[in-house]
């Protein structure tokens, strides 16, 4: 059998088992340490957004960063429907209504104009939004300018999901630096990994000092344990961290190899008739951290679904387009609405992500591209 080829697996660069070996030799290996101090400074560094709070998942981090908000039970939270079950299960989990915002086909992310139409239509009813959760897709930062200036005028705060644009930039800025907060993942799939973790980062020094205390039971300052409000055991490790040290080392590296990657099947599958890879956004430098393409069935001659079967038959793995949060059944059942949402569905309906890690050599991708070619009927 041919060799497995994964959409987006872990590329260690070479440092992180140093940084884990400092870790064990220091002897902190519980959820504090040397280590998981730098971690989160270099990630300030990195990013440029000074206050930084690294916790066991991405998915933590959004828990922390609306709870701090005060979002709660009756509360509506406004967010992408184009992302990831992650992104806003959090304000679920804290009783809030969800209502998503469809996207804009020039960038796949929260579409401005459909915002602010949600915003009004809550406040028509009497309920102003308690916060907006725009999600940067597969690597390229939402229009944070845009939506940003919408809050503003409206007084909703926004916490932007950030998990998947790490390396990414925004009219010359780093991914994340817009809103109240950011969220990042560091899943294994992710741009780089700590092997699962993610952080919340912010300009706001009290937010990221309430949620890391939160973060940790929400102890309060005293000998013994003492807490005056509910928290969570959601720090992430020293250990992990470490690995998030060696990790950071190489993130222009990964970037510029995913970019690469993606310049690659555009310059193989650009021209093919029915063939359509994601835009990048005029306002920024998206990371590709997955390359994903639209198949149009009747033109390029196969669903997207006849591709990844295809690639999957020859131990090839690539994945469909995120299902739109309005979409999905759980939510279907709860009643929640969306605004638009014809654009998120037709990238459903025609996407595909194609494998994109960094360790691929050319041939690999080589192998991809025929395989894709061969799939056509035309």
């Amino acid at each position: 059998m041919n060799k497995r080829i994964f959409l987006s697996p872990p590329h260690m660069g070479g440092a992180e088992l140093d940084c884990i070996r400092q870790a064990f030799a220091s002897n902190y290996v519980a959820p504090a340490g040397p280590q998981l101090q730098a971690f989160e400074q270099a990630f300030a560094d990195a990013t440029g957004i000074p206050h930084c709070l690294a916790v066991s998942s991405g998915t933590a981090a959004m828990h922390l960063a609306l709870r701090h908000l005060g979002v709660g039970p009756g509360d509506i939270v406004l967010a992408s429907t184009l992302t990831f079950m992650g992104s806003v299960s959090p304000a679920h989990f804290l009783g809030a209504e969800l209502v998503f915002v469809d996207c804009v086909p020039e960038s796949w992310n929260m579409d401005p104009a459909r915002l602010e139409e949600a915003v009004k239509t809550c406040l028509r009813q009497g309920r102003k939004p308690a916060a907006v959760i725009p999600t940067d897709i597969y690597g390229q930062c939402a229009d944070y300018d845009a939506i940003e200036a919408i809050c503003q005028e409206y007084g909703v705060p926004m916490v932007t999901d950030a998990a998947e644009s790490l390396g990414a930039l925004y009219k010359g800025r780093s991914a994340g630096r817009a809103g109240r907060a950011a969220v990042f993942s560091f899943n294994g799939n992710k741009i780089i990994t700590t092997s699962g973790g993610g952080m919340l980062a912010s300009e706001d020094e009290e937010l990221i000092a309430h949620c890391r205390k939160l973060s940790q039971q929400a102890r309060e300052d005293a000998p013994y344990y003492e807490h005056e409000e509910i928290g969570y055991n959601y720090r992430m490790s020293n250990i992990v961290a470490a690995i998030g040290l060696g990790q950071l080392q190489v993130l222009p590296e990964r970037v510029r190899r995913k970019r690469e990657i993606c310049n690659i099947y555009q310059e193989a599958l650009g021209e093919t008739p029915g063939v359509r890879l994601m835009p990048e956004a005029a306002y920024g430098t998206h990371s590709r951290w997955l390359t994903v393409g639209l198949f149009d069935p009747v033109t390029f001659g196969a669903t997207p679904e006849e591709i990844r079967l295809a690639l999957e038959a020859e131990n090839i793995e690539s994945r469909p387009v995120w299902k739109p949060m309005h979409l999905q059944p759980v939510f279907r059942r709860m009643g929640y609405g969306c605004v638009g949402g014809d654009v998120a569905a037709g990238l459903f309906e025609q996407g595909l992500c194609l494998p994109s890690g960094t360790s691929m050599d050319d041939r690999d991708l080589q192998r991809v591209i025929a395989i894709v070619r061969r799939a056509s009927r035309n």
